[in-house]
């Protein structure tokens, strides 16, 4: 076994605190974690800790949270520690080169992509999204880029059609709690190799907005099902019927086409509702009308069939 690494973790939601989990089973030491500041959650605005933050206070380990590194106070301290080196995951603060250079094999980053292929904010739905068939885990040597840094190591994992956005981050978090025990292990005994980038390949995953969600019918059936699966369960897809807006949580491809307008309520079943699309038929199985609760189509149509007469037009 390589000797431990003295290791500062930096990270901030529950992707990074299953990460921080598998370092603190290892033999690593973490001495230092970096967070956000604690933001108001939940209906009462409470000023809530991250999970990285929560997880540290458990294990008693030291948490900082500066609301940037502008201030010459925040290096000197982080540097101060005497780091061998830096984990960040999905930390939510750009790093200047001072910090990346301060512990003494600088810092990595467990990014969940296969880079260059989406990096930035969003990589998981973008890739649902998008369609891919594969995602995964990369470990990256951290340079003054975005995720432009030397890979260190990969690992993959398909991407299933009923994946969703909630799915694969849950199963990445957990690839990534492995693949970093194997860097810092192969960092420690200085047996790791670094691959370049292909920048040429490189896309970017721009972070989620809640308009993104609005379901556009003029675009086909399986675009449709991919943005729906990757946008659950955040933001979530929606659509207008009427005047009301209605989050669309779960759905799939119909087997037969619609020469309908897009938009159009083409079938009623006793669990679901078709849809005609720019191409194919989207059926829809799991709604949330205003004010409600996420429901199977089957117990809305119990109290609201009304609403979903065929020829009905969703917008």
């Amino acid at each position: 076994m390589s000797a431990p690494l003295k290791v500062i973790f930096a990270g901030t939601p529950e992707f990074a605190a299953e990460v921080l989990q598998s370092i603190l089973g290892s033999h690593h030491q973490v001495i230092a974690c970096y967070t956000q500041p604690d933001r108001p959650a939940g209906r009462g605005r409470k000023l809530t800790p991250s999970p990285v933050k929560a997880l540290a206070q458990e294990h008693n380990i030291p948490v900082y949270q500066p609301l940037n590194f502008k201030q010459t106070e925040d290096v000197e301290h982080l540097s101060a520690l005497n780091a061998d080196i830096m984990v960040v995951v999905a930390y939510g603060l750009i790093l200047p080169k001072v910090v990346l250079d301060a512990p003494r094999l600088g810092c990595i980053n467990v990014h969940a992509s296969i880079l260059p292929r989406w990096r930035g904010a969003a990589p998981i739905q973008r890739a649902i999204a998008a369609g891919d068939t594969e995602s995964g885990v990369t470990i990256m040597q951290m340079d003054v880029g975005l995720d432009t840094g030397d890979m260190l190591l990969k690992a993959r994992t398909p991407i299933s059609p009923d994946d969703t956005g909630g799915s694969l981050h849950d199963r990445l978090a957990r690839i990534g709690a492995t693949s970093i025990l194997e860097a810092l292990d192969s960092l420690a005994a200085g047996t790791a190799t670094a691959e370049p980038q292909d920048n040429n390949l490189a896309t970017y995953a721009h972070k989620l907005s809640k308009e993104e969600g609005k379901l556009d019918w003029q675009r086909t059936a399986q675009e449709l099902n991919d943005l729906v699966r990757a946008f659950n369960p955040w933001p979530v897809t929606h659509t207008q019927l009427d005047d009301n807006i209605i989050r669309v949580w779960q759905a799939s491809l119909a087997d037969q086409g619609s020469s309908a307008e897009p938009g159009t309520l083409v079938a009623v079943h006793k669990d679901s509702l078709d849809v005609a699309t720019g191409s194919g038929v989207l059926r829809l199985h799991q709604l949330q009308l205003p004010g409600g609760k996420r429901l199977p189509v089957a117990a809305i149509l119990n109290s609201k069939a009304d609403w979903f007469n065929i020829g009905k037009r969703f917008l």
